[in-house]
Protein backbone atom coordinates (compact mmCIF):
# COMPACT_ATOMS: atom_id res chain seq x y z
CA UNK A 1 0.00 0.00 0.00
CA UNK A 2 1.16 3.45 -1.44
CA UNK A 3 0.04 6.62 0.83
CA UNK A 4 0.27 9.58 -0.75
CA UNK A 5 -0.41 12.91 1.10
CA UNK A 6 -2.71 15.95 0.17
CA UNK A 7 -2.49 19.94 1.11
CA UNK A 8 -4.29 18.80 4.68
CA UNK A 9 -2.03 16.54 6.26
CA UNK A 10 -4.73 14.18 7.87
CA UNK A 11 -6.76 13.98 4.18
CA UNK A 12 -5.10 10.63 2.46
CA UNK A 13 -4.99 8.92 -0.64
CA UNK A 14 -4.26 4.90 -0.43
CA UNK A 15 -3.28 3.30 -3.32
CA UNK A 16 -3.00 -0.60 -3.01
CA UNK A 17 -0.78 -2.80 -4.82
CA UNK A 18 -2.02 -3.94 -7.40
CA UNK A 19 -1.38 -7.37 -9.22
CA UNK A 20 -2.30 -7.92 -12.78
CA UNK A 21 -1.99 -9.54 -15.69
CA UNK A 22 -4.17 -11.21 -18.86
CA UNK A 23 -7.06 -12.91 -16.43
CA UNK A 24 -7.54 -9.84 -14.35
CA UNK A 25 -6.10 -8.28 -11.33
CA UNK A 26 -5.48 -9.04 -7.55
CA UNK A 27 -5.54 -6.20 -4.78
CA UNK A 28 -6.19 -6.26 -1.10
CA UNK A 29 -8.58 -3.65 -0.55
CA UNK A 30 -8.35 -3.13 3.19
CA UNK A 31 -5.57 -4.17 5.91
CA UNK A 32 -6.78 -2.74 9.48
CA UNK A 33 -2.82 -2.47 10.55
CA UNK A 34 -1.52 -1.84 7.45
CA UNK A 35 -4.55 1.14 7.52
CA UNK A 36 -3.55 1.97 11.13
CA UNK A 37 -0.19 2.79 11.03
CA UNK A 38 -0.93 4.77 7.47
CA UNK A 39 -3.11 7.36 9.46
CA UNK A 40 -1.02 7.02 12.37
CA UNK A 41 -4.29 6.41 14.76
CA UNK A 42 -6.25 3.41 16.02
CA UNK A 43 -9.39 3.79 13.61
CA UNK A 44 -12.36 0.69 14.01
CA UNK A 45 -15.24 0.79 11.30
CA UNK A 46 -18.17 -0.01 12.36
CA UNK A 47 -20.44 0.28 9.22
CA UNK A 48 -20.22 -0.55 4.82
CA UNK A 49 -22.04 1.30 3.09
CA UNK A 50 -22.44 0.84 -1.13
CA UNK A 51 -24.34 3.39 -3.70
CA UNK A 52 -24.99 3.85 -7.34
CA UNK A 53 -25.30 6.95 -9.07
CA UNK A 54 -25.57 8.47 -12.41
CA UNK A 55 -23.56 10.52 -14.21
CA UNK A 56 -23.58 14.26 -13.33
CA UNK A 57 -25.30 13.20 -9.74
CA UNK A 58 -23.32 15.17 -6.49
CA UNK A 59 -23.77 14.09 -3.22
CA UNK A 60 -22.69 16.18 -0.20
CA UNK A 61 -21.40 18.04 1.13
CA UNK A 62 -22.43 15.81 4.09
CA UNK A 63 -21.19 15.18 7.89
CA UNK A 64 -22.80 14.14 11.12
CA UNK A 65 -22.11 16.86 13.95
CA UNK A 66 -22.30 14.59 16.94
CA UNK A 67 -21.17 10.55 16.01
CA UNK A 68 -18.51 12.01 13.60
CA UNK A 69 -17.74 9.79 11.29
CA UNK A 70 -14.21 9.29 9.57
CA UNK A 71 -14.61 7.43 5.96
CA UNK A 72 -12.87 5.37 3.58
CA UNK A 73 -14.05 5.26 0.25
CA UNK A 74 -13.09 4.00 -3.17
CA UNK A 75 -14.82 3.20 -6.67
CA UNK A 76 -15.32 -0.33 -7.74
CA UNK A 77 -17.19 1.05 -11.03
CA UNK A 78 -17.18 3.97 -13.14
CA UNK A 79 -15.00 7.23 -11.80
CA UNK A 80 -16.22 10.52 -9.35
CA UNK A 81 -14.49 13.22 -8.38
CA UNK A 82 -14.44 13.03 -4.40
CA UNK A 83 -14.11 15.84 -2.08
CA UNK A 84 -13.20 16.64 1.65
CA UNK A 85 -13.82 19.76 3.50
CA UNK A 86 -11.75 20.32 7.03
CA UNK A 87 -15.28 21.42 9.25
CA UNK A 88 -12.87 21.88 12.42
CA UNK A 89 -12.70 25.50 13.37
CA UNK A 90 -8.95 25.19 15.59
CA UNK A 91 -7.58 23.69 12.54
CA UNK A 92 -5.34 25.56 10.39
CA UNK A 93 -6.88 24.14 7.07
CA UNK A 94 -10.45 25.07 8.62
CA UNK A 95 -12.60 25.81 5.61
CA UNK A 96 -10.28 24.03 2.76
CA UNK A 97 -10.89 21.24 0.96
CA UNK A 98 -8.93 18.24 -1.51
CA UNK A 99 -10.46 16.29 -4.13
CA UNK A 100 -9.28 13.39 -6.01
CA UNK A 101 -10.19 11.16 -9.09
CA UNK A 102 -11.39 7.89 -7.52
CA UNK A 103 -12.10 5.19 -10.14
CA UNK A 104 -12.29 1.61 -11.24
CA UNK A 105 -8.97 1.80 -13.23
CA UNK A 106 -6.79 3.51 -10.73
CA UNK A 107 -7.96 1.55 -7.14
CA UNK A 108 -7.01 4.52 -5.28
CA UNK A 109 -9.18 5.22 -1.70
CA UNK A 110 -9.62 8.30 0.25
CA UNK A 111 -9.32 8.85 3.94
CA UNK A 112 -11.42 11.64 5.33
CA UNK A 113 -11.09 11.88 8.99
CA UNK A 114 -13.83 12.75 11.27
CA UNK A 115 -14.40 16.20 11.51
CA UNK A 116 -14.59 17.22 7.51
CA UNK A 117 -17.41 17.43 5.46
CA UNK A 118 -17.62 14.73 2.63
CA UNK A 119 -18.83 15.20 -1.16
CA UNK A 120 -18.19 12.95 -4.64
CA UNK A 121 -19.18 13.65 -7.86
CA UNK A 122 -19.88 11.08 -10.74
CA UNK A 123 -17.64 11.59 -13.31
CA UNK A 124 -18.46 8.35 -15.48
CA UNK A 125 -22.48 6.87 -16.90
CA UNK A 126 -22.81 5.91 -13.76
CA UNK A 127 -20.52 5.09 -10.13
CA UNK A 128 -20.53 2.50 -7.84
CA UNK A 129 -19.23 4.01 -4.53
CA UNK A 130 -18.01 1.58 -1.10
CA UNK A 131 -17.04 3.60 1.98
CA UNK A 132 -16.17 2.16 5.80
CA UNK A 133 -17.41 4.33 8.48
CA UNK A 134 -15.98 4.81 11.91
CA UNK A 135 -19.30 5.57 13.54
CA UNK A 136 -22.65 4.42 12.36
CA UNK A 137 -25.11 7.06 10.39
CA UNK A 138 -27.09 8.83 12.42
CA UNK A 139 -29.69 11.02 10.46
CA UNK A 140 -30.55 13.36 13.31
CA UNK A 141 -27.04 14.49 13.67
CA UNK A 142 -26.48 14.43 9.59
CA UNK A 143 -25.46 18.19 8.28
CA UNK A 144 -24.90 19.36 4.63
CA UNK A 145 -23.27 22.08 3.47
CA UNK A 146 -23.72 23.64 0.02
CA UNK A 147 -21.85 22.00 -2.92
CA UNK A 148 -20.84 25.37 -4.20
CA UNK A 149 -20.27 27.36 -1.57
CA UNK A 150 -18.14 30.30 -2.69
CA UNK A 151 -16.47 30.87 0.51
CA UNK A 152 -14.83 27.08 -0.25
CA UNK A 153 -14.35 27.52 -3.75
CA UNK A 154 -14.36 23.57 -4.73
CA UNK A 155 -13.14 23.36 -8.24
CA UNK A 156 -15.52 20.63 -9.52
CA UNK A 157 -14.90 19.06 -12.89
CA UNK A 158 -18.41 20.34 -14.19
CA UNK A 159 -19.86 22.09 -17.10
CA UNK A 160 -23.36 22.25 -15.84
CA UNK A 161 -25.49 22.56 -12.99
CA UNK A 162 -25.13 18.34 -11.55
CA UNK A 163 -28.19 16.70 -9.93
CA UNK A 164 -28.76 17.03 -6.51
CA UNK A 165 -30.79 15.46 -3.70
CA UNK A 166 -33.57 17.45 -2.45
CA UNK A 167 -31.39 17.83 0.80
CA UNK A 168 -28.56 18.63 -0.90
CA UNK A 169 -30.12 21.33 -2.08
CA UNK A 170 -30.82 23.22 1.00
CA UNK A 171 -27.64 22.63 2.25
CA UNK A 172 -26.05 25.64 4.21
CA UNK A 173 -23.16 28.02 3.72
CA UNK A 174 -20.25 27.12 5.85
CA UNK A 175 -20.64 30.35 7.72
CA UNK A 176 -24.06 29.50 8.70
CA UNK A 177 -23.27 25.84 9.48
CA UNK A 178 -22.49 23.93 12.55
CA UNK A 179 -19.28 23.29 12.60
CA UNK A 180 -16.72 21.22 14.82
CA UNK A 181 -14.10 23.57 17.58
Amino acid sequence: MKVISTNISEVLIVEPKVFGDDRGFFFESFNQQDFNDAVGQDVQFVQDNHSRSAKGVLRGLHYQIQQPQGKLVRVVRGAVFDVAVDLRKSSATFGQWVGAELSEDNHRQLWVPAGFAHGFMVLSESAEFLYKTSDYYAPEFERCIIWNDPDIGINWPIDDEPQLSGKDQQGLSLNDAEVFS
